[in-house]
């Protein structure tokens, strides 16, 4: 196996593990936690979120989905018209925004802003707020989900 396979098989394994994870959060748990009342929805996100914004698995998938595929980029560099390439590249793409900006500028202060309510007088938009998690979840679900889709054409098309 080539380098290029190594790394594009790399990039569609932590694609498809962040993909998993992002499909069972949005197609399982948001049903649950859209029927759950605003203390019952934040007694949730303070168990999970402290648990869920250190846990290794995040870390290493994150961390892969970029850096797999930038090998593949460097190591298909003399062949930046193939379709490998370019597939990769938009994968690539994806990750840096629909992963890490996404979460950056979007996920992480929101989770702070979700942290900082108080069950006992919940804000009259926690719905809103309830949404916009999900709303971000669904951007990611579909970003990571296209990676994945990319990486893979991209690995069969070697």
């Amino acid at each position: 196996m080539s380098g290029q396979e190594w790394a594009l098989a790399a990039a569609v394994v932590f694609a498809g593990l962040w993909s998993g994870l992002l499909g069972m959060l949005t197609l399982v748990m948001h049903r649950m936690l859209g029927a759950m009342d605003g203390p019952g929805f934040l007694g949730f996100m303070r168990a999970f979120l402290p648990v869920g914004r250190k846990a290794w698995f995040n870390y290493v998938c994150a961390i892969g989905m970029a850096v797999a595929p930038i090998v593949a980029l460097v190591l298909l560099w003399d062949d930046r018209s193939s379709d490998t390439f370019v597939l990769t590249a938009i994968g690539l793409g994806l990750v840096i925004v629909g992963v890490y900006v996404v979460s950056n500028v979007w996920k992480e202060p929101h989770y702070d802003v979700i942290l900082a309510w108080d069950p006992d007088a919940m804000p009259a938009n926690w719905e809103a707020g309830r949404k916009k998690y999900f709303t971000i979840n669904w951007i990611q679900l579909v970003s990571t989900w296209a990676a994945f889709g990319l990486f893979l054409a991209a690995l069969i098309s070697l």
